[in-house]
């Protein structure tokens, strides 16, 4: 979708919305949707539409995890960092992805294919240390397998 027709499915959500109040919430998740992020332009017209001020939109879009504010990578990488997975080398896991990639956390390689994020737990402790791409996980890793797993992404 090319930037004309990502500005008219906006606006189109938004029209949906109109008469809601309280809708900045799905408003926002439904904007992420189209762009993969929420870029401030959005994030504008939002505002204006909605009446409100950007601080309250831009507030709700920074305190929720779920909505981000650069774009992401086709295959997201969370690593766990929760207590089983630190303690089992969770961060020489996210050493080895980082050093794999030449990029840290919450960054995104320059070629779009990888986002690297940290999770505090990612509920697999019995398989500590756990990473997830996308929506598969790996579990019992060590530093030395990270490159051929990111291979096949």
């Amino acid at each position: 979708m090319d930037g004309s027709a990502k500005a008219g499915a906006l606006e189109e959500v938004l029209a949906r919305y109109a008469a809601t109040e309280g809708a900045l919430i799905p408003i926002l998740q439904e904007t992420q949707e189209i762009y993969g992020y929420l870029p401030e332009e959005a994030m504008r017209v939002i505002a204006r539409r909605l009446k409100i001020p950007f601080s309250r939109v831009y507030g709700v879009a920074t305190f929720y995890t779920q909505f981000h504010l650069k774009p992401r990578g086709r295959n997201i990488i969370r690593v766990c960092q929760g207590t089983a997975c630190h303690v089992r080398g969770g961060a020489k896991l996210l050493e080895a992805i980082s050093k794999t990639l030449g990029i840290g956390k919450n960054e995104t390689t320059a070629d779009g294919r990888f986002t690297l994020e940290t999770v505090a737990c990612l509920g697999s402790c019995g398989l500590a240390p756990v990473m997830m791409i996308n929506e598969e996980t790996y579990g019992r890793l060590t530093p030395e397998q990270i490159p051929a797993i990111l291979e096949r992404y």
